[in-house]
C-alpha cells in the first residue's frame, strides 16, 4: 500500500491514510525518525519500521516480498509526498507487481502538482522532470531538450544547487523565460515567487536559498515558421551529437514544430 504523506503541514494527512498505517504490519519509510513523528501525530501505535532509501531499495524489496507472501500488510511512505516520485518506492512497486501482489495507493499531497497550480503558469499540459542530472553530458542534454519544450516544466532542486540550476536554465533558455519558484509548501513560511529566470538569479545574488524548491518553468513559445536553413542547422546539430537520421528528424520536428515529413525530405536530400 503506497500512502502519500503531507509535504509540510501534518494536518493534511487524510483519515484513510491514518487507517491504512494503523492496519499495517510494517511500514517502509525513508527515515525512521520522521516516520515516528508522523505516526505519533496521527495517533498510530508503534509499528515495525523498515528503512528504505535509494541505496537499499532492491535489497529491501526482497524481504518485503517475503512478508507479502506471508500475508502481511506493508505500507510504504516517504518523508513527504507520494512514494515513487523522486523518492523511493518505484522499484518496490515494480517488484511487487511482477511478483503478482496487489498494489494500492492512498492519494495525497504532491509538491509538483501543488507548485504547478499556484505558479500562475499554464497547467493544461506539463512535464515533470524531477531533479536534473547533476553534471556531465546528461545534464547538458536534458537542458537542451527542455529549452524547446512547449509544455510547462516542473523541476525539483535542493537549496545549495539552486543558483547553479538557474544559471544553467538561463544559458539554455534565455533569461526572459518565466518561472515560479515555490518553497516550504503548506508550511508557515510558504513562498511563491514569480518572474523571469534572470530576475530569479538576481534575487539570490549573495543570498543563501533555504528549503527545498520546486521550479515551474514556462514552456517555449511557438517558433516562427522554420526555414529550410533552420531545419538544416537543426539536423546538423543532431547528427553532430551522434543521433541517427530517425532520431534527428524527430527531435528537429518537435523543436521547430514542423511536420516530420518535411524534415525527413530535407534530411535525405543528397
Amino acid at each position: 500500500m503506497l500512502v502519500a504523506t503531507p509535504i509540510g503541514n501534518l494536518g493534511d494527512l487524510p483519515p484513510r491514510a491514518i487507517d491504512e498505517l494503523s492496519r499495517a504490519d510494517a511500514i517502509a519509510c525513508e527515515d525512521s525518525r520522521k516516520a515516528g513523528k508522523l505516526l505519533a501525530h496521527a495517533g498510530v501505535k508503534a509499528r515495525e519500521l523498515i528503512v528504505v532509501h535509494e541505496h537499499n531499495e532492491m535489497e529491501r524489496a526482497k524481504s518485503i516480498l517475503e512478508r507479502l507472501g506471508r500475508g502481511q500488510r506493508i505500507a510504504v511512505i516517504t518523508d513527504a509526498g507520494m512514494p515513487g516520485v523522486s523518492d523511493p518506492g518505484e522499484r518496490l512497486v515494480q517488484a511487487a507487481a511482477n511478483a503478482g501482489f496487489a498494489v494500492e495507493v492512498v492519494p495525497g499531497a504532491s509538491a509538483a502538482i501543488s507548485a504547478l497550480v499556484v505558479s500562475g503558469l499554464p497547467t493544461g499540459r506539463f512535464v515533470f522532470e524531477g531533479f536534473l542530472p547533476r553534471k556531465g553530458s546528461g545534464r547538458k542534454e536534458r537542458l537542451q531538450m527542455l529549452a524547446g519544450e512547449r509544455r510547462t516544466t516542473v523541476l525539483y532542486e535542493a537549496p545549495h544547487r539552486l543558483e547553479r540550476t538557474l544559471a544553467d536554465l538561463i544559458d539554455a533558455m534565455g533569461g526572459d523565460r518565466r518561472v515560479a519558484l515555490v518553497r516550504e509548501l503548506t508550511k508557515i513560511h510558504e513562498e511563491v515567487w514569480r518572474g523571469t529566470l534572470e530576475d530569479a538569479r538576481s534575487l539570490y545574488d549573495g543570498v543563501a536559498p533555504r528549503g527545498e524548491y520546486v521550479l515551474v518553468v514556462h514552456g517555449a513559445d511557438r517558433p516562427d515558421d522554420a526555414s529550410d536553413e533552420d531545419i538544416g542547422a537543426g539536423l546538423a546539430a543532431q547528427r553532430a551529437a551522434g543521433k541517427s537520421t530517425k532520431d534527428a528528424v524527430a527531435a528537429v520536428a518537435a523543436a521547430l514544430d514542423v511536420p516530420k515529413r518535411r524534415v525527413y525530405e530535407l534530411a535525405t536530400r543528397s
